[in-house]
């Protein structure tokens, strides 16, 4: 497993925001954090960063943390001004699938823009693939399945459901991008 150094720190304290107060959102939330793990072959060094950003994604939804309701940013901001993470789980928390989108459709974009630069695209990618290949109870999905799932639980008038309809091709992308590098690696390994 992966409980050393900045993931166990991780692990921790996503663990106490969310496994009583929202256990499904922990289950999802171990299982992104197992889909960062597989991502070892294509990640390298950066696949503890990952992890640790998996681990963190969702902690904006934590009752006592909302505060704009867009959790990517509630998030984010608990990660900078509660915690003091480093500035790159902030950036990938603020960010994760595609988060702009949702800022837009919330009227954050300015807000998020202002406090958190973007991460580096590979690792974005990554974690928009492992947030959007596992379901809520943390199992492995395809991504149209998630998507699917997203808009059926939230209803197509949501704003989630607008965001992610606005962020379907980035998220798609995303999710395409990593899984031809993970079959990349994988004809790399047999040959």
């Amino acid at each position: 497993m992966w409980l050393v150094g900045q993931v166990e720190w991780a692990y921790g304290l996503a663990e106490d925001l969310l496994a009583t107060a929202l256990p499904r959102r922990w289950a999802h939330t171990q299982g992104v954090a197992e889909r960062a793990e597989s991502l070892a072959g294509i990640l390298g060094a950066e696949t503890d960063t990952l992890i640790a950003a998996a681990l963190l994604h969702d902690i904006g939804y934590a009752p006592d943390l909302v505060d704009t309701g867009m959790h990517q940013l509630d998030g984010a901001r608990y990660l900078r001004n509660v915690v003091g993470a480093e500035d790159r789980l902030c950036r990938l928390v603020a960010y994760h699938s595609c988060a702009d989108n949702e800022a837009r459709e919330r009227d954050l974009f300015d807000v998020l823009a202002a406090e958190f630069d973007v991460e580096r695209p590979d690792l974005a990618r990554a974690l928009t693939y492992c947030d959007m290949t596992t379901d809520p109870d943390g199992r492995h999905l395809d991504v149209r399945d998630r998507l699917a799932e997203i808009h059926s639980r939230y209803g197509s008038d949501h704003v989630v459901s607008r965001s992610i309809t606005a962020a379907t091709p980035c998220i798609v992308s995303s999710v395409r991008a990593v899984e031809a590098a993970l079959a990349d690696v994988r004809q790399a390994d047999a040959g």
